[in-house]
């Protein structure tokens, strides 16, 4: 295996015009110094750079050092070293490129319910925007219908003072009939606004203060799990340094008891918001459906409202323009 690793890294190959020394990181945490050599990593396609010299001392050293690496008592559990030996070159390459240009995916809660609810949330809040949107469009029209239909009327009742008798009347009824349905439209306008498109907007708001809440919960639980990889770090760093009765113990110990203490607050932060979050869930689905549906009874009986009233305004002037046309 580590031939074929050596292998592949060989091929990657950027010479440089000298050594360098020190240490640098491996993958995703391997910290390793060997022959004097470094290797770095590089942004190019390429997945790694060697900060090295002449090719066949470089597959010399790696057959060494992959296999020093992979004999470590420590080392050897890592899953980074195993990714590095099993994985194919692209998933490397890609791996590498992720983390060196702050593209690798954040930790993330892997429950099926939470995801199913965040789904939910999303898709809502698009649904309830377009909603919105087209209340909004619907409640121009009306302003501007009602509107037309003022400025028609004061027309329509100027002609009729240029006419005489019957034609002159009906034209004063038909600008009279516009006024009045002018009027009507306004105040359904006015109706629509506070019954249905405010009602909507709320919720379109409501949805967005839920998904702040997401990001809280993401973060808290990606701070949890940090602390938590951390204090094994730390808890290890502890162990050895008992092991030697290194006279820094006690400052390790007490660096771990505060990190616990941290971890211990961060968890409970992350409880509450979750056991919060699940609540109030449940009472906004629970409120939403009976604001929805009373928003939307309320819409659907003032568009009716309106449309006998329209449809009965027209109806009452029809006998009177078929007697003024009668009459001429």
């Amino acid at each position: 295996m580590a031939s074929k690793v050596t292998s592949l890294i060989a091929s990657s190959l950027r010479p440089i015009s000298r050594n360098t020394k020190g240490r640098k990181r491996l993958l995703l945490g391997v910290t390793v110094t060997s022959f004097g050599y470094v290797i770095a990593f590089s942004t190019s396609t390429k997945a790694f750079s060697f900060l090295l010299s002449p090719r066949r001392v470089l597959r010399q050293a790696l057959d060494v050092f992959v296999n020093r690496i992979a004999s470590h008592n420590e080392l050897q559990q890592s899953e980074d070293l195993r990714t590095f030996l099993q994985a194919d070159e692209e998933d490397v390459q890609s791996k590498v490129s992720d983390v060196v240009l702050g593209k690798e995916k954040p930790l993330e809660e892997s429950n099926p319910e939470y995801e199913k609810l965040k789904h939910y949330v999303f898709e809502l809040e698009n649904h309830l925007t377009e909603a919105q949107k087209h209340a909004y469009r619907l409640l121009k029209r009306h302003r501007e219908l009602g509107q037309s239909l003022s400025g028609f009327g004061k027309a329509a009742k100027l002609l009729g003072a240029c006419e005489g008798q019957a034609l002159g009347k009906a034209f004063d009824e038909l600008g009279a009939k516009s006024e009045t349905l002018s009027i009507k439209l306004q105040k359904e306008a006015h109706q629509l606004l506070m019954n249905f498109e405010e009602p909507v907007k709320d919720y379109v708001r409501a949805v967005q203060s839920i998904k702040v809440t997401i990001g809280e919960r993401a973060n808290a639980f990606r701070h949890q799990c940090e602390l938590a990889e951390t204090m094994k770090l730390k808890e290890i760093n502890l162990d050895k340094l008992m092991l030697t009765r290194s006279d820094r113990v006690g400052e390790a110990e007490q660096e771990y008891k505060e990190l616990k203490a941290e971890s211990e607050e961060v968890t409970r932060r992350f409880e509450t918001i979750v056991r919060r979050m699940n609540e109030e869930i449940v009472r906004f689905q629970e409120q939403k459906t009976q604001d929805m549906r009373i928003a939307f009874h309320e819409f659907a009986k003032g568009q009716a409202r309106l449309a006998k009233s329209i449809a009965d305004a027209w109806r009452s002037l029809l006998p009177k323009l078929e007697a003024c046309s009668d009459t001429s």
